[in-house]
């Protein structure tokens, strides 16, 4: 079945990777469901305590460091940019532009399966604006609102 943006529905680790440069241990999410177009996407990442942050963040209580949890939302993002335009082409960078109104509710810590929603809220141009958050069981545990934008040449 031919896919396009409106009617693409998820994204594994391959597709993930081939819309952005991320590599381990900077890929935070590892699959995109519910993608809806260019408007709205859940990113999911998998906490594992063998990623490399949790030696010193902390070393007797590991919690994913709240920055990542952002850099996971802007990844998410990033890529709903890049495949929903895929027709257009790929484009070669996707700068990340801006973090606002950022707030962490609770920790996350290895086990634990965050979901990363993203929601546009506009697009201008190559710039597109995002609302975040990220929810573990359903309880938001960390939000922000993001900027990126997409570089063809």
């Amino acid at each position: 079945m031919e896919q396009n943006a409106d009617s693409l529905e998820a994204a594994d680790i391959a597709r993930i990777m081939a819309a952005l440069p991320h590599r381990y241990p900077f890929l935070m999410v590892d699959r995109i469901r519910d993608i809806r177009g260019d408007e709205y996407c859940v990113g999911i990442k998998n906490v594992t305590i063998n990623e490399p942050h949790f030696l010193g963040h902390f070393p007797n209580f590991p919690v994913m460091p709240g920055v990542l949890l952002i850099e996971g939302m802007a990844q998410t993002a990033g890529a709903l940019c890049v495949l929903a335009r895929q027709e257009a082409g790929k484009p070669k960078l996707v700068y990340f532009m801006t973090i606002d109104k950022a707030k962490f509710r609770k920790p996350v810590v290895p086990g634990d399966r965050v979901e990363y929603h993203v929601q546009k809220v506009k697009r201008r141009g190559s710039i597109w604006r995002f609302a975040c958050e990220a929810r573990v069981d359903n309880a938001k545990v960390a939000e922000a609102e993001v900027s990126a934008m997409l570089v063809d040449e």
